[in-house]
């Protein structure tokens, strides 16, 4: 798709190779944490962390299961309340609630493991009615942005289609689809491709390398380390709730600092 097919509002073209992207000046970061903590009952999943995402750069969180990476992923749209601590996206403090809370939502996509798809609808209905329904753009409006965006992530020819029609890599690609619809400023994925069959994960992956490049702010939660290779400005490591390293992928991959993080990278990279 050419660029001047992307729907308004998201930028275009910055190049993988390119440093990490700096805000101007007094401009925020499109995510901020601060102190944050978070318990399961006795169970304390976040532990003091803190992390900001600048905008237009991918943040890809890695680690151990039990770490704290879906959790802390879940949170920024408050999915998952937290115990203590800041949360602001673009600027704008975490409401507790109410259409405040609906409105921050509807600018943060998010992608999950499981695709979440409406059975009833076909894919083109899946991807519009959102902006439909939040957005209250017109039906056709809403249609003609689903097709531009099945078109990006390259499942068009399966728009009438119903989700069990399709493979999971491509009711993924769909579920992303519908994520954009929304016009989001950023874009969340919970570990987009541990429910895919091996040979269907690098049709995702390649979907999101080219987000990345056209410069949408990312944060992925992922076992992919060659995703977190290509596409990442930065990589985060967790274990144990807590924020262990946070590196380039350069740095990470190849001089990690910490022990648990040379000790993760021998057991994944070895298997």
């Amino acid at each position: 798709m050419s660029a001047s097919s992307v729907p308004p509002g998201e930028p275009l073209g910055k190049p993988l190779d390119e440093p990490d992207p700096q805000p101007p000046a007094g401009q925020p970061p499109m995510i901020r944490i601060v102190d944050v903590d978070k318990h399961f009952g006795p169970l304390h999943v976040l532990k003091g962390i803190n992390l900001e995402v600048g905008k237009g750069q991918v943040v890809v969180v890695l680690g151990p299961s039990g770490s704290g990476k879906s959790t802390l992923c879940r949170t920024i749209n408050r999915l998952e309340p937290i115990d203590s601590g800041i949360i602001e996206v673009d600027g704008q403090a975490l409401p507790a609630e109410g259409k405040a809370l609906a409105r921050l939502r509807a600018d943060v996509g998010m992608v999950f493991q499981q695709f979440n798809l409406f059975a009833h609808k076909t894919i083109v209905d899946n991807v519009m009615l959102a902006p439909v329904k939040v957005r209250k753009l017109p039906a056709k409006q809403a249609r003609a942005t689903a097709m531009e965006l099945l078109e990006r992530v390259g499942i068009a020819n399966q728009a009438q289609k119903y989700p069990a029609q399709l493979s999971g890599g491509q009711q993924q690609r769909a579920a992303i689809a519908r994520a954009l619809a929304m016009r989001p400023k950023v874009m969340m994925f919970d570990e987009p491709t541990s429910a895919l069959d091996p040979e269907m994960v690098q049709e995702v992956l390649d979907v999101m390398i080219t987000l990345a490049r056209d410069g949408m702010t990312m944060f992925v939660v992922t076992h992919e380390m060659g995703f977190a290779r290509r596409a990442a400005n930065r990589v985060v490591f967790m274990d144990e709730g807590e924020i262990v390293e946070d590196a380039t992928p350069d740095e990470f991959f190849t001089a990690p600092r910490t022990a648990r993080a040379k000790d993760f990278l021998g057991k994944i990279l070895t298997h």
